[in-house]
C-alpha cells in the first residue's frame, strides 16, 4: 500500500466530481444554477406538456418573459451545457434568445408556462425522458438562481 502521508497526500484534492459521467459543461451549470429552489412549483418528474420542438434524452428548458432584466450570464451558462437547449418566450412580449436559439413565442408557449405551474422567471428546467429532473426559477445572480422578488 503507498505511504499517503506528506507532500503527495497533499497535492491530491479530498474530492473529485465524476465529470466524466455528468460532463464537465454540465457540471459547470448546475453548479452556476445552485440548489433548486425549495419556492420552485414546478413538480418533477412530471412530463413536460406539449411543446413544437422534438424531445431529446436530456436537454435545459428557458423559460423566461421580456422582464427578466439581462440573463447574459444565464444564456452562457446554458449554453456551456452541452445539451440542446430549448427557449420559450412566454407572456406575450417578445424578448430575444442568443443567437441560434429560435424562441417559442406566443399564446402557445405562455400556455406552456402555466401547464408547467412556473412561479418566477426565468424558470431553467433539467429534462431526461421528457421528465423533468430539476428546476429552478428566479434571478439568476451567476453564483445560482435565487428567489424572484
Amino acid at each position: 500500500m503507498a505511504d499517503l502521508s506528506g507532500p503527495a497526500r497533499a497535492s491530491r484534492p479530498a474530492f473529485a466530481f465524476p465529470a466524466r459521467r455528468l460532463g464537465a459543461p454540465l457540471l459547470s451549470l448546475l453548479l452556476a444554477l445552485g440548489a433548486g429552489g425549495a419556492d420552485a412549483r414546478v413538480r418533477l418528474g412530471e412530463l413536460l406538456p406539449a411543446h413544437p420542438w422534438q424531445s431529446a434524452e436530456r436537454e435545459v428548458v428557458v423559460v423566461y418573459t421580456h422582464d427578466c432584466g439581462d440573463l447574459g450570464e444565464l444564456w452562457g451558462a446554458v449554453l456551456r451545457s452541452g445539451l440542446p437547449v430549448r427557449a420559450v418566450n412566454a407572456e406575450d412580449v417578445t424578448s430575444p434568445a442568443p443567437a441560434g436559439l429560435k424562441p417559442w413565442r406566443g399564446p402557445e408557449a405562455t400556455q406552456f408556462a402555466r401547464q408547467l405551474k412556473v412561479g418566477t422567471y426565468p424558470a431553467v428546467l433539467l429534462v431526461r425522458g421528457g421528465r423533468i429532473l430539476n428546476a429552478w426559477e428566479g434571478t439568476f445572480q451567476g453564483t445560482g438562481l435565487t428567489k424572484g422578488e
